[in-house]
């Protein structure tokens, strides 16, 4: 393991997009100019950063940024060696994929390193452009939107990554530049746009950067010096505590997973009362009851952030026979992810007296998403106009097992399939907007669906899924309500894979099979092959696996 300070205030990137932090100038100038020396430090040691973005600098306790994350740093005397012909992957990804033919993030790359040209120390500078720039604008580059969620769904929607690639390299695209109503000086102004610079010979150094930023930092810092004296000094007492500690509290991220637990505990059984779930639902006429293993892996991919979740609850609140697994694909962000996957387990143990284990499952889905959207409500009141276009929602997809009986409820994009005799049996479908019957039923429900880019896609949002938990605004075209596939288990079924689309959006069902086949039986170390393999095939999401093996499986599958 490795162990690293704690950065209390997260990283730049999220504080600036998530929280919707706006900084004073002073605080802007500050962080560029520390963050300038850092990289005017690593260069003066011949290091190359190759990766230089807000999601990369850590702000402590008192917002000094503290730039991170090393995985593709190089020596400047070996950028050299690195060129289109040797820029290739030479092997199977390890925990960070792929990380030899990546070098940084497409929005903050530069133009020699999109054409793969050689390389040098100035495509630092002109992330680090990139990167001041989105400081002092507070959005998004190639977007006008501060929110992340949102404003990567735009960006997706205006360019692929071959267009984005060709405007910035061909064409000279920028980011819109920060303008006088930031308060960036216009000495900033000129120094960002020489930064990001098409040439990286005309780019300054940082030595040189650091030598401009100097100056105009300190006549901020004299200029405000001379306004404090100026004001009476009684303003910053009269501040009431209940004030500080409002603004405290706007400024703490909600935890989500706390949010799901806590609204659902009031409706979940009492620990002791352990009541009998769907005890008649096979009529006690079940001949056959399988045997289960469950594993799990998840990644980030290449993604900035995980909004995946999922939970593996075998043998649900100790009824041997009862077993529930999920999976919650988010999107606009990872909080409908992070409370549903606390929240749906619960709901559903309520129903399992009451429903038959489908409608349980349709019940539990529906309560999950209006508790989200009723708790969504309450945040964004108590975080104030900061959030009003704030919606995110999620994909999800539960399979419950009842003795021999298979339920499976999905909405949105995730999959499960079963393996039958060697075969796959699809339960799940997807619900897109590329499909008919739901694009009908979206435009019934009042929603509105367009093709844009490259698909068809729901409301203003581009949403390309047609049923979730949470996105609120697009309700109620947008439903939870999940389709429900049930099958009952025979000595055939051999396991039951999950998956997030990040899996199946470059790996089919077949090749699923064909994996599992030649992997060690163990389905925590299955589902990690099958999340690595979609890496190494290009996924470009987060993904998320869980295999459930159904029968027995013998000591030498296991071993071999």
């Amino acid at each position: 393991m490795f162990f690293y300070q704690f950065y209390e205030s997260g990283d730049l990137a999220a504080k600036l997009h998530v929280q919707e932090w706006i900084p004073s100038l002073k605080e802007m100038l500050h962080i560029s100019l520390k963050l300038a020396k850092a990289l005017q430090y690593l260069h003066n040691l011949g290091i190359v950063h190759r990766d230089v973005k807000p999601a990369n600098v850590l702000l402590d306790r008192n917002l000094c940024p503290h730039l991170s994350d090393f995985g593709l740093a190089v020596y400047k005397k070996d950028l050299k060696h690195v060129s289109v012909e040797n820029w290739r992957s030479s092997g199977k990804p390890t925990g960070g994929f792929h990380k030899k033919n990546m070098v940084g993030t497409l929005i903050y790359m530069a133009p020699e390193i999109l054409r793969k040209d050689i390389q040098s120390e100035k495509s630092d500078v002109y992330s680090f452009g990139i990167t001041i720039n989105e400081l002092f604008t507070g959005v998004v580059p190639y977007t006008d939107l501060r929110a992340e969620a949102q404003a990567h769904t735009v960006l997706e929607m205006n360019y692929s990554e071959q267009q984005l690639t060709a405007a910035v390299v061909s064409q000279g695209l920028r980011p819109v530049l920060a303008g006088s109503e930031s308060g960036a000086p216009e000495s900033l102004v000129k120094l960002i746009q020489r930064c990001w610079d098409a040439d990286p010979l005309n780019r300054p150094s940082f030595d040189d950067i650091v030598a401009e930023l100097d100056p105009i930092m300190k006549h901020v810092s004299e200029e405000q010096e001379g306004k404090v004296l100026e004001e009476p000094s009684e303003f910053l007492t009269d501040l009431s505590s209940d004030v500080v500690n409002n603004l405290q509290s706007y400024q703490e991220a909600v935890n989500w997973y706390v949010q799901g637990e806590q609204l659902s505990e009031g409706a979940s059984f009492a620990t002791d009362s352990n009541p009998r779930f769907w005890h008649d639902s096979s009529n006690g006429t079940a001949t056959y009851n399988p045997t289960l293993s469950s594993g799990s892996f998840a990644t980030c991919g290449r993604r900035e952030s995980m909004e995946d979740t999922h939970f593996l609850m075998p043998s649900m609140c100790r009824e041997k026979d009862v077993h529930l697994f999920g999976i919650f694909d988010g999107h606009r962000g990872a909080a409908a992810a992070e409370f549903s996957v606390r929240a749906l387990p619960r709901f559903l143990q309520t129903l399992g007296s009451t429903m038959s284990p489908s409608d349980a499952l349709s019940e539990a889905f529906m309560k999950t998403d209006i508790a989200f959207r009723d708790e969504l409500i309450v945040q964004r009141n108590l975080k104030g106009v900061t959030k009003k276009n704030w919606h995110p929602g999620c994909c999800a997809n539960a399979a419950l097992i009842v003795e021999n009986k298979l339920f499976v409820a999905n909405a949105g994009d995730c999959r499960t399939f079963l393996c039958r005799a060697g075969t796959s049996l699809p339960l799940t479908k997807d619900h897109t907007a590329s499909c008919v019957e739901e694009r009908e039923r979206v435009i019934r429900a009042g929603g509105q669906v367009k093709w844009q880019v490259d698909n068809w896609r729901v409301g203003t949002a581009a949403l390309q899924v047609t049923r979730s938990i949470g996105d609120d605004d697009l309700k109620p075209a947008v439903t939870a309500e999940p389709e429900i596939m049930e099958t009952t288990l025979t000595s055939e079924d051999e396991f039951l894979v999950m998956a997030s689309d990040g899996l199946w959006d470059v790996v089919n069902s077949e090749d699923v099979i064909s994996i599992i086949r030649d992997t060690v039986k163990e389905p925590g170390m299955c589902s990690k092959r099958l999340a690595t393999e979609a890496a190494e095939r290009g996924s470009k999401d987060n993904i998320t696996v869980i295999v459930v093996f159904l029968r027995p499986v013998s000591t030498a599958e296991r071993i071999y």
